[in-house]
């Protein structure tokens, strides 16, 4: 089977939530491409190349992952991957209705590129990167929720 899955996001910054999604991915697509996205509407903490980085870092030695970045229309990408699925991850009955309105959307730009949602693992479901980087700045520690590559980059970011 050669089925290629995007899994996009902003992951400004990604946690220890948005990795277990993309693990889990690669049990069910033998090529995962992580996408990550410069969406106009956030104003990132970290630019496209160090969410790149953190990424690259992080999934390291991990066989069928390709870390990318895109910026436009996310149909447009996955087709340019040659893609067939997209990838979301769901935290709460909240991220629901936004995703619900994308899969949709995307399914009537190209019905042949299906959405799969994941639900992240109850023990990451209460991090958010907007809390992460909220505790971050404040001082506290974001250890259990951030890969190390990350706490790194936040501290660096913060000064702490």
């Amino acid at each position: 089977m050669n089925a290629v899955a995007v899994y996009p996001g902003s992951f400004d910054p990604l946690t220890f939530g948005h990795v277990d999604i993309a693990r889990r991915a690669l049990k069910i697509f033998p090529k995962l491409v992580i996408g990550v996205s410069m969406n106009v509407k956030k104003f990132p903490l970290f630019d496209l190349e160090e969410r790149v980085a953190m990424w690259q870092e992080v999934m390291e030695g991990e066989a069928g992952v390709e870390v990318d970045s895109y910026v436009g229309l996310l149909i447009d990408y996955v087709k340019s991957k040659r893609a067939r699925a997209i990838i979301r991850g769901l935290r709460a009955v909240s991220d629901f209705e936004y995703e619900f309105q994308m899969a949709h959307m995307n399914y009537k730009l190209d019905s042949s590129v299906e959405t799969f949602f994941m639900m992240t693992g109850q023990e990451h479901f209460y991090v958010s990167s907007q809390t992460v980087k909220e505790v971050a700045s404040l001082g506290g520690s974001v250890d259990a929720w951030v890969p190390p590559p990350v706490v790194r980059r936040l501290k660096e970011k913060y000064g702490k």
